[in-house]
């Protein structure tokens, strides 16, 4: 008998908690702030992502640069560099950016980095340049 009274008693107990339309209300509210926070944070994605550009691109000056001193000039492929590509993100990689050696010479080399994805929509790819004078720069903007 005891037990039954007992399941009667926590029966009658009202525990405080939140309606459907109170839930709703405030996943409407967060989805609202997540949307006007996105757009000013895209920019700051793209920059970031653009340090992998930069920091591929002085990986490629460092191997052309050690290549330089041991054949007295540079060279445009990456296999003589000892480079590997990483996968791109349209390939179910990581890598945004496809790396290529656009001009070497006994005395000179340029290399490019080309985004494969448009970061902020607008159509434009990111394309970033390096020269052997260490001189990097932001060919297009994305």
């Amino acid at each position: 008998m005891k037990r039954i009274e007992k399941i009667k008693e926590l029966g009658r107990i009202k525990v405080k908690g939140m309606t459907l339309i109170e839930l709703l209300l405030v996943l409407a509210l967060i989805g609202i702030l997540l949307s006007m926070a996105v757009p000013k944070l895209m920019p700051l994605i793209g920059r970031t992502k653009s340090l992998e550009a930069q920091m591929q691109l002085k990986h490629i000056l460092n191997l052309e640069k050690n290549y330089f001193y041991i054949n007295s000039k540079y060279t445009s492929s990456l296999d003589d560099l000892g480079f590997e590509q990483s996968k791109l993100v349209t390939e179910d990689g990581k890598a945004n950016y496809k790396i290529e050696i656009v001009e070497a010479n006994n005395h000179a080399f340029v290399a490019k980095a080309l985004s494969v994805t448009d970061f902020d929509q607008d159509g434009q790819m990111n394309i970033w340049q390096i020269n052997q004078d260490e001189e990097i720069k932001e060919v297009i903007k994305d």
